[in-house]
């Protein structure tokens, strides 16, 4: 599993223009279930995702093909993870 942490370059009027291009971004790749979960950062100076992908190559080249990112209005980072336990309820999230 991926931990991807945006962070914003650009002032937020700037991010906005990209805004709904990267919602259909992020729908597509929750249909064909690699993003679990997606949150805003507070105050609003990025955002986070977790993703279940088989490689890290897989997650930079989902990360390649968004809007944010090809427009240059944000940088990602990184992190890679093995999960470990899970809070009743989330289980499912052990089989990603």
């Amino acid at each position: 599993m991926f931990v991807l942490i945006t962070k914003y370059n650009q002032p937020a009027e700037v991010v906005d223009q990209h805004l709904e291009a990267h919602k259909a971004w992020i729908k597509g790749h929750y249909d064909a279930g690699r993003i679990l979960l997606t949150a805003r950062q507070v105050p609003l100076t990025g955002g986070l995702i977790l993703a279940s992908a088989g490689s890290l190559g897989e997650v930079h080249a989902m990360i390649a093909d968004d809007p944010f990112k090809t427009s240059g209005v944000a940088d990602y980072e990184v992190l890679e993870f093995t999960p470990a336990r899970a809070a009743p309820g989330l289980e499912k999230l052990m089989e990603a």
